[in-house]
């Protein structure tokens, strides 16, 4: 699926009626009363993420760890950042300070 992270692509849609699109086409007022029945059942709010953030060993928290690696070549010496990849413990699911709208809620909010 080009260009997004929705869910709409992996066949789950969550503010629909139906599961990803196996249903027969419906007429419109069945279609907007599943519509609305749905959006009842369910909210369009996010209120918790996935976090991007880890912890190192030390219990520092960021989104990138390095150390600092002293290479001698040609007889100087020249200090370099190394990535650390290993023992990092990801920060899990946190809790957004306001709620977000989910990206796959299918009403427009505004015109223009």
């Amino acid at each position: 699926m080009m260009g997004g992270s929705g869910s709409k692509g992996k066949g789950y849609w969550p503010f629909s009626g139906s599961g990803g699109g196996d249903e027969p086409v419906k007429d419109g007022q069945e279609q907007s009363l599943a519509r609305v029945r749905s959006i009842r059942n369910t909210t369009p709010f996010v209120f918790t993420r996935r976090s991007s953030l880890y912890f190192d060993e030390d219990g520092d928290l960021a989104h990138e760890f390095y150390e600092e690696t002293v290479v001698t070549k040609n007889g100087r010496k020249k200090a370099k950042l190394k990535r650390i990849h290993k023992n990092l413990i990801p920060q899990g699911i946190i809790k957004l300070d306001h709620p977000c709208i989910h990206v796959d809620f299918p009403v427009v909010i505004c015109e223009v």
